[in-house]
């Protein structure tokens, strides 16, 4: 397999818990928590390990919640490029409401970054990547960080030979989707941002499609990737318009789905899959992973269940 690097500037000890119901004024009695290493990336990689892969994890990480979250990671197995962060580690919080079913999450920000310190995580990042090597940049963004920094980071990567796929949102999506030299390789994003960034409703699979493609077009990636939820995922690039279903299933939570697929796709590109057998593994890796409760991710044996309900095929327009 190709090396898989995953890349979490901004991580989170992600502490879960449920209340009776949750309401304002009154202090809320709560179970005890589950304490999870959090963030796009590192998400990213324990999906990796679970389909029988292995990611490392580059992580900045400062202070006391640092430490703790580099536990975690050790737990789980998941190797570490540790980067100093430039302040204390964050941590965020999710809270089941019993009584409604509802899940209330608190993401606290991270610290700020300086020019300097974004410049030093670049170099570090593309020291760690070998020849050939796919590096995934996934989760928001810390403060302080240009927007322009996955095209940063391609240009970092273009002398070894390196692949990036993104999935991000806000200020940073938005830059990408106007097109970018170098580009991702990869560009992956839900129907709400695509249809933030197209101005008008993406309806149909075949529009997610023809809106991807666009994208591609622009510049944007070589892959452009647009997530519809339980209607499955299309795809716009060298593969033509690729569609893949969502496995019929109960969603107990919807948190880390964005992360499973990106990792099962990365794991498929890694393991030498097509892109559109890596997108239908992607989907069942999401679709297992939404059965789970809290921040629990899929299993290798769940993802294989699920596939055949994923199969990719071409869409006609």
């Amino acid at each position: 397999m190709n090396d898989i690097l995953t890349v979490t500037l901004n991580p989170a000890l992600d502490l879960t818990t449920t209340a009776d119901r949750v309401v304002a004024g009154p202090k809320l009695r709560c179970d005890p928590f589950t304490v999870d290493p959090g963030g796009g990336g590192i998400n990213v990689a324990r999906v990796v390990a679970a389909l029988g892969g292995q990611a490392r994890a580059f992580v900045a990480l400062a202070g006391p919640t640092g430490m703790r979250l580099e536990a975690a990671m050790a737990d789980q197995g998941i190797p570490l490029v540790r980067m100093q962060a430039p302040g204390d580690t964050r941590e965020s919080m999710a809270v089941h409401d019993r009584e409604t079913g509802q899940q209330y999450r608190f993401v606290m920000p991270g610290p700020l970054w300086s020019e300097e310190q974004v410049t030093e995580a670049l170099e570090a990042i593309a020291a760690s990547v070998p020849e050939g090597g796919i590096v995934v940049l996934s989760g928001s963004q810390p403060p302080g960080v240009s927007a322009a920094f996955a095209t940063q980071l391609c240009a970092e990567l273009e002398p070894r030979k390196a692949l990036l796929i993104v999935d991000t949102s806000g200020p940073a999506l938005e830059y990408l989707a106007k097109g970018t030299n170098p580009a991702p390789a990869v560009l992956r994003m839900d129907t709400e941002e695509a249809e933030g960034l197209a101005g008008r409703p993406l309806v149909t699979r075949l529009e997610s499609a023809q809106f991807a493609a666009e994208l591609v077009a622009r510049g944007a990636a070589e892959r452009v990737i647009v997530a519809r939820g339980a209607d499955g995922s299309v795809m716009a690039g060298p593969d033509g318009l690729v569609q893949v279903s969502a496995a019929n299933v109960s969603v107990v939570s919807a948190v880390g789905a964005g992360d499973s697929f990106v990792g099962a796709f990365a794991y498929g590109l890694a393991a030498g899959m097509s892109g559109p057998d890596s997108l239908a593994l992607g989907a069942a890796a999401a679709s297992a992973t939404v059965t789970t409760p809290a921040t629990a991710l899929c299993t290798h044996e769940m993802v294989m269940g699920y596939l055949p309900q994923c199969g990719a095929s071409l869409i006609e327009e």
